[in-house]
């Protein structure tokens, strides 16, 4: 089996002892090295290298993602100018991107050294956004300070102005984000095979008022207009800017940007279709189990035990 080194990405506040544990006893047994960034270091054993945080995708072969589909994301912005496969090992609660369960983790990461896994290849929006450049796997939004009014901006496509809206935000999401901000601001389900933009209201006062689909071929271009609230600038769920009252967003769409790990696509794919039959159902978390199958009930009742010592 051919050497290789492991970069770990760790959910910021989760305990994920027990799963790097894990993944270092393996490690060792294959006299494989691991990696972590610098700021993570009192979270990891000794023997994981500390790197600096733009060394660790470079100098790694491939990343593994110790959390949710927050964790998963960046990870995959981590690596975006040079695409490492990612392995997803889950320990949030509704994951689409994360595959592997902590006690699948052993049989995984041998197939991982092995090199006996597909990839599934993601897309990615890159954004300047007045003047800064981002990159946002699921998508990016303008969204409206609470009390100061509403987001006020002019879509243009390829340098052609189309209308404007006025809204509580707005969402720019890929196919594979049309699942989070863009769904639960109205906006449409994008298979994951299709290459598209996704411009969706949120709470529409004027102007546009429904879900704009765009080819990945074409510059999209956001800009304020005089009035508008002062906005936050989010990117896959988390700040980028706050307080915005002028300037532009200028978003390209970049093909096969992150590379992630799958095992048995059949089987994630056949999960994701449940979650996405179950997102509009009413219903408590405890009733939803009742409609999961029964292998998928086991395996949620394993980790939410203690983990073996």
């Amino acid at each position: 089996m051919e050497r290789i080194r492991l970069g770990l990405v760790l959910h910021p506040t989760r305990d994920v002892t027990e799963v790097v544990e894990i993944i270092e006893r393996w490690a060792d047994r294959q006299g494989m090295t691991l990696a972590v960034r610098a700021e993570d270091s009192h979270r990891v054993p000794a023997s994981v290298e500390p790197l600096p945080v733009d060394r660790v995708p470079v100098v790694c072969d491939a990343l593994i993602s110790i959390g949710g589909d927050g964790t998963m994301l960046g990870a995959l912005r981590s690596a975006v100018n040079d695409p490492k496969p990612v392995l997803g090992v889950h320990l949030g609660r509704l994951g689409f991107l994360v595959e592997v369960e902590p006690p699948e983790l052993p049989a995984a990461l041998d197939r991982l050294a092995a090199r006996d896994f597909t990839v599934e290849r993601h897309s990615c929006l890159v954004c300047d956004v007045c003047g800064d450049d981002v990159v946002a796997f699921n998508d990016i939004a303008l969204v409206r300070q609470p009390g100061a009014g509403f987001v006020s901006a002019t879509l243009a496509v390829d340098g052609q102005r189309y209308g404007f809206y006025r809204c509580d935000a707005l969402v720019v999401s890929t196919p594979s984000g049309s699942t989070a901000y863009s769904y639960a601001a109205g906006g449409p389900l994008v298979s994951p095979a299709t290459d598209a933009v996704v411009v969706t209201p949120s709470a529409p006062m004027a102007g546009i008022s429904r879900a704009v689909v765009l080819s990945p071929d074409e510059s999209i271009q956001l800009a304020l207009t005089p009035g508008s609230a002062p906005v936050a600038v989010e990117m896959d769920g988390r700040i980028f800017r706050e307080a915005a009252t002028s300037g532009a967003l200028h978003v390209r769409y970049r093909r096969d940007a992150g590379l992630v790990v799958r095992l048995d696509p059949r089987r994630y794919q056949e999960r994701n279709q449940l979650k996405l039959s179950l997102l509009d159902l009413p219903l408590l978390p405890e009733q939803l189990r009742e409609l999961l199958p029964e292998n998928l009930r086991e395996q949620l009742n394993r980790r939410q035990l203690p983990p073996p010592r």
